[in-house]
């Protein structure tokens, strides 16, 4: 490939979210921008891809089906320490947040986010110290949220041995995962 056709090649993004509509939207947003966007909708599919194109960007949604884009996440950087992504969610919690950064990813929004949002995040190469930081502390529902999600990622996302750890029964567990987190 001569270097001019490298210069005008656009940057590959892989993109991962089981919601095939969601999926669509924001890959044609994308491409919009002139990125070459893969996407898949599972995660054995994302790897796949990934491991042809070698994508410079990911954006990777944290729940795919009943798998986890934590995962995924871990698997990208391994092949490729240089991608940079983007993890997003709408089941957003501290301990996601923190495991998809010590994972490998640049960054991490919560749902909905629009494209532009998504990019900038990709592209953004520090912390931000202006970020607000809340008068009160978080509610009671929104601390047992937190907690649920640090317990079930210190047991690799399994719910029955997370809900060993916490003393409850794993369908109690089960149906206060599938509740969304406590907006605050």
């Amino acid at each position: 490939m001569s270097t001019q056709e490298e210069k005008n090649e656009s940057p590959h993004l892989l993109l991962v979210d089981d919601d095939p509509t969601y999926c669509e939207v924001l890959r044609q947003a994308l491409a919009r921008r002139n990125y070459t966007v893969h996407a898949a909708n599972d995660v054995e599919t994302g790897l796949d891809l990934a491991a042809r194109i070698e994508p410079e960007y990911a954006v990777v949604d944290l729940r795919i089906g009943h798998e986890s884009g934590l995962a995924l996440v871990k698997r990208l950087h391994e092949l490729d320490s240089n991608t940079r992504i983007v993890v997003l969610t709408g089941f957003a919690s501290i301990a996601t947040a923190v495991e998809a950064i010590k994972l490998g990813a640049t960054h991490y929004l919560t749902k909905p986010a629009d494209t532009d949002e998504i990019l900038a995040a990709l592209h953004k190469d520090e912390g931000d110290t202006s970020v607000e930081i809340k008068e009160k502390p978080l509610s009671v529902k929104r601390l047992e949220w937190e907690h649920l999600q640090k317990i079930l990622v210190e047991h690799d996302g399994n719910i029955s041995a997370a809900a060993r750890a916490l003393g409850m029964h794993r369908r109690t567990l089960q149906r206060k995962l599938e509740k969304r987190p406590v907006k605050e």
